[in-house]
């Protein structure tokens, strides 16, 4: 026997007649949704973002690139396996947590869109950040009870930061993230602030400090290989010229003498002399090796996308938020109207 399923219809125009009637209902909660969602939302102060991507030099040669492209498409990475780096490109990223690369941020000069601040970018956060407005009496309260700190210095320990430093730092983390596509090798570096000129400036200083620190680690054995050659070779060209001035004075002092002790003293000299004349240059040529490897191992890079001023804010988006707390007042008031 075949069971019969009823099929329960929904009468969409009986629901808009329904809907329909309780009009009056719509007329007050849609406004009043209006209002209250635009008096929350206008108190979150704006944000603009700005991105830059940047492309460092990996080394390799073509053979490991073209094996590593192929590898990374079956979400494997060569690149880390076969690198002799203990930073990886991949922990790029955790820069961000050291705060001594956050700090470093703290003197940067900036100055506002509407030139109206020009200040370090600490007294910036710490001055000049438009709070959330219903944060403000809070943080009045609070400023009220605060005990100013005595005897603080103007020279900061990134790794012991007082409170209110440490706060800043942690601001700046907020705003600022910096990312690493293992299949495209391509550093993104993301920077959000309430300020559109000084969004793009951080940025800069981001990519500039971030250059800086990736070059000094990659070069930092060869700088420090150079830098040890260099003294050496130094030291050779200075032992070399004294006994060549040594020589030079033993031979005009005896140019008319002809004894063979005299002869004999200057050929040992000239012979010391040739000895210290070829250490000199061996250790010269090691230093212009060592010079070409600082060369060859700094890294290029291919700025992919520039910091530009953003024009518009990229946060809040005012509008979306209110046409979504509409919708669901809408929603909400159909459930109730509907609930039977």
């Amino acid at each position: 026997m075949e069971e019969k399923k009823e099929l329960k219809v929904i009468d969409i125009i009986d629901i808009a007649k329904k809907l329909w009637a309780k009009k009056m209902l719509f007329a007050k909660t849609l406004p009043i949704a209006f209002v209250v969602s635009y008096i929350y939302i206008i108190g979150f102060p704006r944000y603009y973002t700005t991105d830059i991507k940047l492309a460092p030099e990996l080394g390799g040669t073509s053979m490991s690139s073209t094996l590593g492209s192929l590898a990374s498409s079956f979400g494997f990475d060569l690149d880390n396996l076969q690198s002799n780096d203990a930073i990886t490109p991949l922990l790029y990223p955790d820069l961000m947590e050291d705060n001594g690369f956050v700090t470093s941020l703290f003197n940067v000069q900036v100055k506002s869109k509407d030139g109206s601040i020009k200040t370090t970018y600490h007294d910036y956060l710490k001055k000049y950040q438009k709070p959330v407005i219903w944060t403000v009496p809070i943080d009045w309260v609070k400023n009220l009870f605060k005990k100013e700190e005595k005897g603080k210095t103007s020279i900061i320990d990134p790794y012991n930061l007082p409170k209110d430093e440490d706060d800043i730092a942690g601001s700046i983390r907020d705003k600022i993230k910096i990312n690493f596509d293992k299949k495209t090798a391509v550093i993104s570096i993301s920077v959000k602030d309430q300020d559109a000129l000084i969004c793009k400036t951080i940025g800069d200083s981001v990519k500039t400090r971030l250059q800086d620190f990736i070059t000094e680690y990659r070069t930092s054995k060869a700088r420090t290989d150079y830098e040890y050659y260099l003294k050496l070779t130094l030291d050779a060209k200075q032992d070399y010229e004294k006994v060549r001035q040594r020589y030079g004075s033993m031979a005009d002092a005896n140019s008319k003498v002809a004894l063979k002790s005299i002869e004999l003293k200057l050929e040992d000299m000239e012979n010391d002399l040739q000895l210290r004349f070829n250490a000199y240059t061996t250790l010269n040529t090691q230093l212009q090796a060592a010079k070409a490897k600082v060369q060859e191992r700094t890294p290029a890079f291919t700025v992919i996308k520039g910091a530009s001023v953003p024009i518009k804010p990229s946060e809040p988006k005012r509008m979306i938020f209110v046409a979504f707390m509409l919708l669901l007042t809408f929603a909400g008031t159909s459930l109730y109207i509907l609930r039977k």
